[in-house]
């Protein structure tokens, strides 16, 4: 199980946090190594997804994405959220861009169980967060 961060939304003062957990306590993001050693899968890449924090006096945080290689059969269960709309803007901020999940450059939907082959890749673009004022 693996929680994977966001962007956070912006505030009166301050821009958001890039590539957090938002309104969850006591979760970290699952270091690669750990997650290779556990799991037969690669992690091809792991970076914040640039352009997706919502625009305004002060700006959305940035999602990340997060790519996986299978390195033999397995099984994936993806539990995602704001993948139609991306998170609202507030005061005239505009909103962060909602999250996307593929299946091999596929689009998968929110929430879905597949079966992987070896060499599958899925990629895991978390929504970056709204904006704040205008």
């Amino acid at each position: 199980y693996e929680t994977i961060g966001g962007g956070q939304g912006a505030c009166p003062r301050a821009d958001g946090p890039s590539g957090v957990h938002v309104a969850m306590s006591n979760t970290l993001s699952t270091p690669v190594e750990a997650l290779e050693l556990q799991y037969p899968l690669r992690v091809r890449r792991y970076a914040l997804r640039l352009g997706t924090g919502g625009s305004g006096r002060q700006h959305g945080g940035e999602g990340v994405v997060r790519e996986l290689e299978a390195l033999e059969a397995c099984r994936l269960s993806l539990i995602s959220e704001r993948r139609v709309r991306g998170p609202r803007g507030e005061r005239g901020g505009k909103p962060g861009a909602p999250g996307r999940n593929f299946l091999n450059g596929e689009p998968l939907p929110a929430k879905a169980t597949r079966d992987l082959a070896e060499g599958d890749v899925v990629t895991i673009e978390t929504p970056g967060g709204g904006g704040f004022g205008r």
